[in-house]
């Protein structure tokens, strides 16, 4: 898919600047690369809403009215996408401000949140409101179908961003915070130039920026991105859950725990590139009316997800001390990971399947069965692993199992959904 092509470029920029993030952070310390893991559900959780959940509302909701031939309709929603970015900004403001300590404390035990609260909110304090309206501009440019000049802008900020975390982090010894800081400064850059390329109509329309308001279109953002926003919280719950559990474990358990999270999220930027591309042209074939069209695009993506996020599973699972000893300088920590990644990496694949269909299934507006493969993946990994650990004596290794249960269940059921039955013109 072409328009896919653009949006997986970003993606590969992305997983290299995020797996830069996590070696800069190992290099901090044992101690700090577990405040670090206790913080990145939230991170994880900023990015999603902004750029997948009500991003992806905002890119249902313009390719939808494009595809069924409403300009002004497509222009007037600029506006109420970047209200409701301010709104999300300002939700994650004055938790992470007012709150981290104990938040991070309830997840992470005191040690580790003694060590990440700073960072926390300097990532929240300054990243905020950059991210979200530099991810809610991306999603009108992709809404669009104008997926390259997105990703020019974006792919600038992932090449910045591990440059200037490495020097505020190492050579200015800010240590954690820095990398909250070159988090923001990375997404206001790319916010500005994004912004310009929207008011100047390279999203194939000039924007209405009048606040003259609607709550028919401020519903049809919301249809699609509250409910994607609920599924991405129970996606970070189920990992903030299990790191709860994995804590249990000591502070080596939950550093080693935060490398396998971080690539497995890792792999949602590669299912992403393929994602965002089906939301904009599932939309348009759903606008047009041609739902055979929109379930035979979702199918196509679903594949191609499955094999990059397969494939990245599987190097994981054949070289784990490899991978491993590149993100802990702790032994212990890196052997904790390796066995982690041994037993989690097979199932990347579902993963990759899940968060491809899920994006698919915005631009359907189809989000019902999403929910159940969401609420799946929280009660396999959280009470699978618990089960598994504690009452059939895996340790460990049950928590790590019931990861891997919970991301194959994820794409299970988001794969059943798309069929004629669900996806179709008489489902409202």
């Amino acid at each position: 898919m072409p328009l896919a092509a653009p949006t997986f470029f970003v993606a590969v920029l992305q997983t290299i600047a995020q797996l830069a993030e996590t070696w800069l952070a190992a290099r901090q310390g044992t101690v700090a690369l577990a405040g670090w893991a206790v913080v990145m559900p939230f991170g994880l959780l900023l990015m999603q809403m902004s750029g997948g959940a009500i991003g992806g509302g905002v890119v249902s909701a313009i390719a939808r009215a494009l595809g069924a031939g409403r300009k002004d309709e497509a222009s007037a929603l600029v506006a109420h996408g970047l209200l409701l970015a301010l709104g999300g900004a300002l939700l994650f403001m004055v938790v992470m401000l007012g709150f981290a300590r104990p938040i991070l404390t309830l997840v992470g035990g005191p040690e580790a949140a003694a060590a990440s609260t700073a960072y926390a909110m300097c990532l929240f304090g300054f990243g905020a409101l950059p991210a979200w309206f530099a991810n809610t501009l991306a999603s009108v440019l992709r809404g669009g179908g104008q997926h390259a000049f997105a990703a020019a802008a974006l792919s600038s900020a992932w090449i910045m961003q591990p440059l200037v975390a490495w020097f505020l982090m190492e050579r200015v010894g800010l240590g954690l915070p820095g990398a909250g800081i070159a988090y923001a400064v990375a997404m206001l850059g790319a916010g500005i130039v994004m912004a310009m390329l929207v008011l100047r109509g390279y999203a194939g329309f000039v924007p209405t920026l009048r606040l003259k308001l609607s709550g028919d279109l401020f519903r049809r953002i919301l249809s699609v991105g509250l409910i994607a926003s609920v599924m991405a919280a129970l996606g970070n719950l189920a990992t903030m859950l299990v790191t709860s559990q994995v804590a249990h474990y000591g502070t080596v358990a939950v550093a080693a725990y935060g490398v396998i999270a971080r690539l497995e999220f890792l792999t949602v930027p590669l299912a992403f590139g393929v994602g965002s591309a089906l939301t904009a042209l599932v939309g348009n074939a759903v606008g047009a009316g041609d739902w055979p069209l929109a379930r035979r695009t979702a199918g196509f993506g679903a594949v191609m997800a499955f094999l990059l996020t397969g494939l990245a599973g599987l190097v994981l699972t054949f070289y784990p001390e490899r991978v491993a000893a590149l993100f802990a300088s702790d032994l212990q920590v890196a052997a904790v990971a390796s066995r982690g990644l041994q037993i989690v990496g097979p199932a990347f694949a579902g993963l990759g399947v899940g968060v491809s269909l899920y994006f698919a299934a915005m631009g359907a507006g189809r989000m019902g069965w999403p929910f159940v493969a969401a609420i799946s993946r929280i009660v396999l990994a959280v009470g699978g692993g618990y089960v598994l650990s504690h009452t059939l004596g895996y340790g460990l290794d049950g928590q790590f199992y019931g990861v891997a249960l919970g991301l194959l269940g994820y794409g299970f059921f988001n794969a059943i959904a798309v069929r004629p039955g669900v996806w179709s013109a008489r489902v409202r």
